[in-house]
């Protein structure tokens, strides 16, 4: 077999590998180098020849002729009456190339050949695949449910890339079936051996920010800048914005008219609850900010500690606490200040009881239950509705009742 039929048939798979044929032909000698290396013990005496145009290579070994009873190299040396049936006047000394057909070094040693350029056409692949989506960390990026494992669901993109996005990278709410479209940032890629695994995640920060670049022309355009983004996914989010041009409202262009423009982001992330808020270096408008829609009445900040007492009216407490702790927690991340709710007392209240007083009769968890809600007082949980109660916590009517009934009990006494 000719080199050429030889090299077609090893590179009979090259266009599915999308890999051009000059860089076939390089990665094919480095392949035939190595194999006449374990043959002849050294390939410094080969010459390889490749025509990428014809897809066609030669091999020619080089060798200095010696008298018949000198030959010590084999593969470096050839004797004189060897070399004179290739040429009838060749001199000892003088220089002999002979090609080298690859049939040449056997079939065992083709089939070597044959993995060996598989394997490194894959890891050519690799390598590219490893630095394209090493290029795409922090983008947006869409791809194709493939499989939808309990721990990960496989993603494959438009060039039967697998994509992974792993369960604590999905939003609580998604729910995927195969052939949907999934959106989310390219977050990292590793390494597994010599295959990179690309990961993807829709929990990301940065997934929402890339989102806004996508959905609203004057933060893609530079117009307004996002400061820092805190979310906890699928529950709520609060987003910092600023512009250097006094003529845009970086929120009302981020809202849009009735929500108009920020739906879409919402929707995407399973309905999570957005407020987009203006950045300032106003540490103290910074937090009232940050705890809308809660009004504060006044903050006592500790620089040193990164700590702000904040006083809100009772009726502001369980605003700017929100459900499940969610808005007090996402606005000191905001800020970056330790945010602690004082409730402004009144004379009628000086004989409220705090709640972990009772802890001897209410279970702590319960404590806890209500105190996320913002009501740590027995009379902050008097004054509210059964209904709502049930409503805004994880606990059952029958529990509530119970507490209520606990807490009458000590005012009547």
């Amino acid at each position: 077999m000719e080199n050429l039929a030889l090299i077609d048939s090893f590179s009979e798979f090259k266009d599915d590998k999308l890999i051009d044929r000059v860089t076939l032909m390089a990665i094919l000698e480095d392949v035939f180098r190595n194999a006449l290396k374990k043959k002849y013990g050294s390939d410094d005496n080969f010459d390889i020849i490749i025509n990428p145009d014809k897809g066609d290579m030669e091999i020619w070994r080089r060798r200095v002729i010696v008298a018949d009873e000198d030959l010590d190299f084999e593969n470096e040396e050839i004797t004189l009456s060897e070399a004179r049936k290739i040429e009838p006047d060749f001199e000892i000394g003088e220089e002999v190339s002979e090609e080298v057909k690859l049939i040449d070094l056997g079939r065992r040693a083709i089939l070597a050949l044959r993995q060996n350029l598989i394997s490194k056409i894959h890891e050519h692949d690799n390598t590219n695949l490893y630095k394209q989506f090493k290029d795409l960390i922090g983008d947006i990026y869409t791809a194709e449910v493939h499989h939808v494992r309990p721990r990960a669901v496989i993603l494959v993109d438009d060039e039967g890339n697998e994509i992974v996005l792993p369960k604590e990278k999905q939003i609580p709410s998604d729910f995927f079936r195969k052939g949907d479209n999934v959106r989310g940032i390219i977050e990292n890629v590793e390494l597994k051996g010599n295959k990179p695994q690309i990961i993807m995640s829709r929990t990301s920060e940065k997934f929402l920010e890339k989102l806004f670049e996508q959905e609203i022309p004057e933060v893609f355009d530079g117009l307004i800048m996002i400061k820092k983004v805190v979310r906890i996914p699928g529950e709520k989010a609060k987003v910092a914005v600023d512009s250097y041009d006094d003529r845009i409202d970086p929120v009302g262009a981020c809202v849009g008219m009735k929500g108009s423009r920020i739906h879409g982001i919402v929707r995407e992330l399973g309905n999570e609850n957005i407020d987009v808020i203006n950045y300032t270096t106003n540490t103290q408008l910074y937090i009232t900010r940050a705890l809308s829609p809660a009004k504060v009445s006044s903050i006592k900040i500790d620089e040193e500690k990164k700590t702000a007492e904040v006083y809100l009216k009772l009726e502001e407490v369980s605003k700017a606490i929100g459900r499940g702790g969610h808005n007090i927690k996402l606005a000191g991340q905001l800020t970056g200040y330790e945010l602690d709710v004082i409730r402004e007392g009144s004379a009628a209240e000086d004989d409220d009881v705090e709640l972990t007083e009772f802890s001897d009769e209410i279970d702590g968890w319960i404590i806890d239950e209500f105190a996320k809600i913002g009501l740590d007082t027995a009379k902050s949980i008097l004054t509210q509705n059964v209904n709502d109660l049930v409503r805004r916590t994880d606990l059952e009517e029958e529990t509530i009742l119970e507490v209520i009934k606990i807490l009458k009990e000590e005012f009547e006494d």
